[in-house]
């Protein structure tokens, strides 16, 4: 086990959460707050929690394919696509919160879905349970994706 493997796999993880943290709190109490929003969305305060878990068990996933060692290509794919999902996680905040653009944020969480489903795809191929670590999330971002559209309509 290598823990710099590890922590480098959290860091990462993390500092897109941080990047996305970064835009989100500025509009939640503002912005956000003004919106239509479905009976069906959650309360702001579980969105913090559920967000923490999930970027520990993606940056465990991501780790647990780079144990596999970068010589091989597949590993290297996955990596690859995983940190490309990772990118398209913190652009939806940006354009959501950021821009305040929902249909561009919709937009986004589609392009996330599929590249997570395909990182999942790619882990499942060489760590069943790196691949199964990211069933939450794509669970979690199915659910904010009918979440995102609902409240763009809402509020076109």
């Amino acid at each position: 086990m290598s823990l710099v493997k590890l922590a480098v796999s959290i860091a990462v993880c993390f500092a897109a959460a941080a990047l996305g943290s970064y835009f989100t709190n500025h509009s939640i109490a503002t912005w956000y707050a003004a919106l239509n929003k479905p009976a069906f969305s959650p309360p702001n305060w579980l969105f913090g929690p559920v967000w923490t878990i999930l970027y520990l068990m993606m940056a465990v996933a991501a780790y647990l394919v780079w144990q596999k060692g970068l010589g091989d290509k597949r590993v290297r794919l996955a990596l690859g696509v995983f940190l490309v999902q990772l990118a398209l996680n913190s652009l939806w905040s940006i354009v959501f919160f950021g821009w305040h653009s929902l249909w561009g944020a919709y937009a986004v969480i589609i392009l996330l879905w599929l590249t997570l489903l395909w990182t999942i795809v790619q882990f499942f191929r060489l760590s069943p349970l790196a691949g199964w670590l990211l069933i939450p999330y794509i669970l979690w971002v199915s659910f904010a994706s009918v979440l995102n559209l609902a409240v763009a309509i809402l509020n076109r």
